[in-house]
């Protein structure tokens, strides 16, 4: 059987249907994410646009269809939170389990610090081991819970946040928004996860 062919890449609002396809089952069958409504073609591409003026948003697509994707943005309109993002993942069905996530959220973590930010966090609906369990591999940590913070299909559900710390505790260096980094250094960052994830040593 002819192994799938992986590529991380970098999300268009052209994406916009094929990604809202993944995203859209956890809306209406889950508590991942605790959006109630599903959003139209066009305000999931508005989300991408505005998202990628600043952070990564990144696509996973297998045999050139799209089955994953990343994203980071901004945690706190204050200024002095600049520096820190919340990281957010969804995978379909059929991609969960195969390295995708680790890949991705490697990838995404590796740009950001590219960006110079400095904290970043994972914001999971408890319980979730297969989450939970990704962010500790990649070294986040439980920080804290908000306990039954959120009302989803006629319940109230707790809130985990874990957190990853990139550098040391140094001045901060100015963050560079997403699309003015080095074409070229964002590039070879996701073909090495590419290729990692082609090569299945990520699970």
């Amino acid at each position: 059987m002819k192994r799938p062919d992986y590529t991380i890449r970098r999300a268009a609002e052209r994406d916009a249907a094929a990604l809202l396809d993944i995203y859209a089952p956890y809306i209406r069958d889950t508590v991942i994410t605790f959006e109630y409504d599903v959003p139209t073609a066009e305000e999931f591409a508005a989300r991408i646009g505005e998202t990628a003026a600043l952070h990564p948003y990144l696509v996973c697509e297998r045999d050139g269809r799209p089955v994953g994707y990343a994203y980071a943005h901004r945690i706190r309109e204050r200024a002095a939170y600049d520096w820190a993002a919340e990281l957010s993942i969804y995978l379909a069905p059929t991609a969960q389990g195969q390295g995708m996530g680790t890949a991705l959220y490697r990838c995404l973590i590796d740009l950001l610090a590219m960006q110079n930010l400095r904290i970043l966090y994972g914001c999971v609906t408890l319980p979730n081991e297969k989450s939970q369990k990704l962010h500790e591999k990649l070294g986040f940590s439980l920080v804290g819970v908000w306990h039954g913070s959120g009302w989803k299909f006629d319940g109230w559900h707790d809130v985990g946040w874990f957190e990853k710390r990139l550098g040391g505790d140094g001045a901060a260096q100015p963050v560079i928004p997403f699309p003015q980094l080095d074409a070229q250094k964002i590039q070879e960052c996701l073909q090495t996860h590419t290729e990692m994830l082609n090569d299945g040593g990520l699970n």
